[in-house]
């Protein structure tokens, strides 16, 4: 009995919380993804603790699968496809990787507008060689840094007007990359909803 009761806390423990970062839906008409049906699509393959935070395709669950999160992904990507008609990209990254990019943001993010900083999340490092066209100091006071799978932007007047959002956004940059961009709100949001 007590043996039973140890190996349900152990399977309890080793639960892992994830974040999908779904691209390009529910824009402008297109690829329409209702989150209550991402939801039950989420729940459908086994997840648990299922959230969903805005329109725009974050979903936060947990599972206790041993899978990496980029099988995950591809698993989120065939089952969408499947119920829904069409592809939908998708980044997946544990909760310990969010809470690693917003610690190592290397700007005040404190005192920035959301509006103002963005992460946009990578499916592999980038190299360095990738950003070699563009030219840092003919955007500025707009800059970007690049982390652990992750390229900071800050865009003062937002992502709407960047310049340099629109040259990070270059295949030279992200070909061959699933590449997706979150504002900072939705960061620190997404941070909070995958503490375990």
């Amino acid at each position: 009995m007590t043996k039973t009761t140890k190996t349900t806390e152990t399977a309890a423990t080793t639960k892992t919380t994830y974040a999908a970062l779904l691209r390009g839906i529910n824009v402008g008409g297109n690829k329409k993804v209702p989150m209550a049906e991402l939801r039950q699509v989420l729940d459908g393959l086994g997840h648990e603790d299922v959230q969903t935070y805005l329109q725009s395709g974050n979903a936060v669950f947990a599972t206790a699968r041993e899978e990496t999160p980029e099988a995950l992904a591809r698993e989120l990507e065939a089952a969408m496809e499947a119920h829904f008609g069409f592809r939908v990209p998708c980044l997946v990254v544990d909760g310990a990787h969010l809470r690693a990019v917003a610690e190592a943001c290397p700007f005040p993010a404190a005192e920035l507008e959301g509006k103002q900083l963005h992460a946009t999340f990578c499916s592999e490092q980038p190299a360095d060689s990738r950003f070699a066209s563009i030219d840092a100091p003919a955007h500025l006071p707009e800059e970007y840094r690049v982390g652990d799978r992750v390229i900071y932007l800050y865009a003062p007047n937002g992502l709407g007007r960047s310049k340099l959002a629109e040259a990070l956004a270059k295949p030279a940059v992200v070909k061959g990359l699933d590449v997706t961009t979150r504002n900072w709100n939705t960061v620190v949001k997404l941070v909070d909803l995958t503490r375990d």
